[in-house]
């Protein structure tokens, strides 16, 4: 193989080339497995709690196995950066396939937007996460989550694959939506920047705590349990920060789901 193996991986990696056997397969899935874990992890934290971990992780497993069997190891690319592109699309896919945002989510979804539309005519600004959750009648936290969950179900819906950067890694949540198409029109050009620009003066904008936890999710794809290792925090809470971040941003956010 091209690439720099451990010991340990290229034994598994003859044995795999030699013999295709399901018991060299299991091996190498085994050896893999924490590459599915991360990015269950990870697109966990944009779910409703109602979507099994489980389930997530099954179809992280047919992505792993997937990138197993159509894997080149002549080429000169690392097997983690393509497992991870087939691991993550092949949630992306079944997450897709399926009704995984359930009605009464929907409905919440409805009510939040309904509620924030005849604010902003009433007070001719954006309204507060508390000035929704008091003109429907349900939590703060509950509204942010609706914003959080509804923005990931849009992104689903307008994508028809998942986008890689220019090294193949996959980026999910605020970075992911953003096309990287060089032949873009020079007018879809602009306002794409227009928008970048727009989300980082956002950003600023979110207080110390928020910013670092954006920035370590989507910049260092940490995952919510690792921000709270770093900050001391429970993952808990760190989750309860991201919702809060992404709420402020929601405006921003829904542009680039359009720029799709």
């Amino acid at each position: 193989m091209v690439n720099t193996n451990t010991p340990l991986e290229q034994e598994l990696w003859n044995k795999w080339i030699r013999n295709r056997s399901s018991e060299a397969a299991n091996e190498l899935v085994n050896h893999y497995i924490y590459l599915v874990l991360f990015h269950v992890e990870r697109i966990c934290s944009h779910l409703p709690k109602t979507v099994s971990k489980d389930d997530i992780k099954s179809l992280g497993l047919i992505g792993l196995y997937d990138a197993l069997k159509k894997f080149e190891p002549n080429r000169d690319l690392k097997f983690d950066t393509y497992a991870s592109i087939r691991i993550r699309g092949a949630i992306i896919d079944g997450l897709r396939k399926e009704d995984w945002l359930p009605r009464s989510l929907r409905d919440k979804v409805k009510k939040v937007e309904q509620a924030q539309q005849q604010l902003e005519q009433k007070h001719h600004r954006a309204p507060t996460s508390s000035e929704i959750a008091d003109e429907i009648g349900i939590s703060v936290q509950e509204v942010e989550t609706v914003v959080k969950d509804s923005l990931f179900a849009n992104v689903l819906s307008i994508e028809e694959k998942p986008k890689s950067n220019h090294s193949g890694n996959l980026k999910e949540g605020i970075g992911y939506s953003i096309p990287e198409d060089l032949s873009m029109i020079p007018e879809n050009q602009i306002i794409q920047e227009e928008v970048k620009n727009e989300l980082i003066e956002a950003i600023k904008n979110l207080n110390e705590r928020e910013q670092l936890v954006i920035s370590l999710f989507y910049f260092d794809e940490l995952t919510l349990t690792e921000i709270g290792q770093v900050l001391d925090l429970t993952t808990s809470r760190i989750s309860q920060i991201h919702k809060k971040a992404v709420f402020k941003l929601k405006n921003v956010l829904s542009k680039l789901q359009y720029l799709s």
